[in-house]
């Protein structure tokens, strides 16, 4: 199969779909790879870095969308991009549909096989194409909320670790899954006071465990998300729900409650955020104020740090797309996991959750075949 791997060209994104290892082992099982010019700067590859690795360098996306049977990506395709895509040509990508009618439009116009990272599973029920920059994000939202909690960024002026004989920063996270775990682990290390809220008693049990008492945990409800963050000076949103729009947990009438200078980070922007008041932001202007509550919305974080996040994707997806790249469509039929990360064929939602988040119809795959 001929395997295209355009630039990403999202905002400050610098991660790049293919990392030249991975070139390699898809080179090595017989497979063309055609990389765009200039794809694998943000992360320090040259072209001839990806040559040496067994790619062929196109001059454009335009070129690589036309020539390849398969697109691996990292964001999820703008409007330039979706356009380009056609009939029974596989896209190998994170897509966050839920939140994105345009986009899910598009690709339902093109006809086009839409496989998403962050709807893929194992054998255990876990996403293992989100996990590994859901680690990623989490860890730097404790590093973005830090940044933002300055008083020249327009935060409360609070030292995160504190100093001997001053308290630390309050940091509540909403959500004990992974981005929630790494978050709540670079927050304790830095020696903040944290608490994780999670409706899942199991998932409570687990993170006690594993942070001896350094952690607090809350069962979620309404009062207790309430008594978190009206007293944070950080809240850290990491609540996913699979394929669908996040919940919103803090709501816009909450704000006036809370401290001023505090600030929000919604690591669930990808999925619509899990505040009432987010909106995404990029990299160059990552921050805003609502009733003087700072919000960090920045919809592709781990894209600051394209070296390693790079890696540790390539290192998740890999199987998965080598399963593509030998069977096609057919690896989504026989492969479990590769049919749930299905969320679009031929110009039908094949996800659940995805087509109930948006009001469209949803065609179970072997509804789509006998169509």
């Amino acid at each position: 199969m001929r395997v295209g791997v355009p630039k990403e060209i999202k905002v400050h994104e610098y991660r790049v779909g293919l990392t030249p290892g991975a070139v390699r082992e898809y080179a090595a099982a017989g497979h063309e790879v055609l990389v765009e010019t200039g794809a694998g700067e943000g992360i320090g590859a040259s072209d001839d870095v990806y040559r040496k690795a067994g790619a062929a360098i196109a001059g454009s996306a335009r070129e690589i969308f036309a020539k390849s049977e398969m697109i691996v990506k990292v964001k999820e395709p703008q409007q330039s991009e979706w356009t380009q895509l056609r009939e029974n040509q596989i896209l190998f990508t994170y897509l966050h549909l839920a939140p994105d009618p345009a986009q899910t439009k598009g690709l339902l116009a093109s006809g086009c096989t839409a496989i998403a990272y962050e709807t893929v599973t194992d054998a255990g029920g876990h996403l293992p194409l989100l996990a590994p920059m859901s680690e990623v994000a989490g860890r730097l939202a404790i590093e973005a909320a830090g940044a933002a909690l300055k008083r020249s960024a327009g935060g409360r002026g609070v030292l995160l670790g504190g100093v001997p004989g001053v308290q630390p920063a309050l940091v509540v996270v909403l959500g004990g899954g992974v981005v929630g775990t790494q978050a709540a682990r670079m927050a304790a290390g830095l020696g903040a006071e944290v608490t994780v809220i999670d409706r899942s008693i199991p998932r409570l049990r687990q993170l006690d465990d594993m942070f001896l008492g350094r952690v607090r945990t809350r069962f979620s409800t309404i009062e207790s998300v309430e008594d978190e963050v009206f007293s944070a000076d950080v809240v850290i949103g990491a609540v996913l729900v699979p394929g669908a729009s996040a919940p919103k947990l803090v709501t816009r009438a909450m704000l006036k409650s809370m401290r001023p200078g505090a600030v929000l980070v919604d690591v669930a922007i990808d999925q619509g955020g899990c505040f009432e008041t987010s909106r995404p932001t990029t990299h160059a202007e990552p921050t805003y104020e609502v009733d003087g509550v700072v919000h960090y919305c920045v919809a592709n974080m781990p894209g600051a740090v394209p070296v390693t996040s790079s890696q540790a994707l390539n290192n998740a997806t890999l199987p998965f797309g080598l399963m593509l790249a030998d069977k096609g469509f057919a690896a989504a039929l026989e492969n479990p996991h590769l049919r749930n990360g299905l969320n679009v064929y031929r110009g039908r939602i094949t996800n659940k959750a995805v087509a109930e988040s948006l009001g469209l119809p949803f065609s179970p795959v072997e509804s789509s075949l006998a169509a």
